[in-house]
This record gives structure tokens, sequence and C-alpha cells, in this order.
């Protein structure tokens, strides 16, 4: 027997999309204000689509770590495409070839990761262990793209740094098995570990004039 719909999950669903559509769309008004490339989608698949059209074979790509880009499959449908991926992640390298591709990053056709937070006034707050995304998000890669879902739009930059002590990084270090005590926690405690993964604490107001740069937001919840 199949299971009973819910007239209420309906109802709610309307809701949930209407304030992403709102929030999405005034986001997306901010960022270009601030000379971004900027653009909303209402699915994932249109999201997947519009980052596609930007890749062309022979292409090095590369990821920031980012479980949106994951979630949208983008590694395996740029990899279909052609293009070369540049994966500081994959098993088997050393510590010393995990650093020389996360150099070769820095200087990659096109570079792919979310944002942590992005601000209702169009700016995005991240923070970084190493450096390597904040870093190539700011300069060096001929295009990057900033995809986010709507769960990480907040009202302002407070609320950005607040989202990323409550719920970003406590989860990302869960994720990465950290002994931090976020992990245990749930919310950062500023602690002083080397495992510490909140070394560098970055807003970007405005696009960077030498950087081509697109950002993506998704009706959806993606990340975290």
């Amino acid at each position: 027997m199949s299971a009973m719909h819910n007239p209420t999950d309906t109802f709610v669903n309307e809701m949930n999309t209407w304030h992403g559509n709102t929030l999405g769309n005034k986001t997306v008004e901010a960022l270009r204000k601030n000379r971004f490339d900027a653009s909303f989608f209402e699915t994932r698949n249109e999201t997947a689509n519009a980052v596609m059209q930007m890749i062309s074979p022979g292409m090095e790509v590369a990821f920031g770590g980012s479980q949106t880009a994951k979630q949208l499959n983008l590694q395996q449908l740029v990899t279909d495409k052609g293009a070369t991926i540049l994966d500081h992640n994959a098993a088997g390298l050393s510590e010393d070839q995990k650093l020389e591709v996360m150099r070769k990053q820095q200087i990659c056709d096109v570079f792919i990761c979310s944002s942590n937070a992005i601000s209702l006034q169009g700016e995005l707050f991240n923070i970084d262990g190493n450096g390597n995304r904040v870093a190539a998000m700011a300069f060096g890669p001929k295009k990057v793209i900033v995809i986010a879902g709507v769960n990480k739009l907040v009202a302002d930059e407070e609320a950005a740094w607040q989202r990323i002590r409550t719920i970003a990084a406590p989860i990302n270090f869960k994720r990465l098995n950290r002994p931090n005590p976020c992990t245990k926690q749930g919310i950062c405690m500023n602690c002083n570990l080397p495992t510490r993964g909140c070394n560098i604490y970055v807003a970007t107001r405005r696009k960077p004039p030498l950087t081509d740069f697109s950002v993506f937001i998704v009706n959806d919840s993606l990340g975290f």
C-alpha cells in the first residue's frame, strides 16, 4: 500500500520553495551589484547544466572539496566531457603529491567550490584551514564558479560567521574525522589544536577584478 498523501507536506514544500526563490533572487541581485556574474536556479539539474556550459574538453578543472559539487555529480560530468580533474584528495597520493596538485589548482582553467555563507548583501564568507580554497577563489584560476544552496544564505555578516561557527565548521570537521572540540560540542570552541581548520577567515565583498567569477544560487539545501 502506498503512503497516504499529506496535503501539509505539499503546502510546506510550496512555502519553502517560495522562501528560497525570494531570498535567492534577492541575493543574486545584490551579487550582481557587487560585480559578480550571478544566477539563480530552481533545480540541481539546471545548475549542473549551467556549469557544464562553461567546461570544454581538455580543460583542467579543480574542486575545492565541495560537498555541494558532489551532490550535483559535477566531477563525473566534467570527466565525461573530457576535461582533466585536479583532485588533491585522489586515492594513493603522497603528501608531496597532494601538495603539488593543490598548487596546480591555483592556476587551473576552472575552479569549482561552494561558500560557507553568502549574505543578502551579496558578500561571500569563508573559513579555510590551509588557504588553498580561498586563495583560488581570489586569484589564479581562469574561471571561478561558486555554487551554494539557499540553506547558505544569511541576513548579514554577523549571521554569516554565526552560521560558520554553529553549522558549517563543526559538520565539516566531523566529516573529516578531526578530534576537535567542535565535533563533540556541535559548535566552534575556538580551539588551538594542530588539527584546527578555522585558520583563515575571508570576506569577499566585491568580485576580485582580475578573476572571472560566477556565483550560482540553487533553490535547494546543499552541502553544509
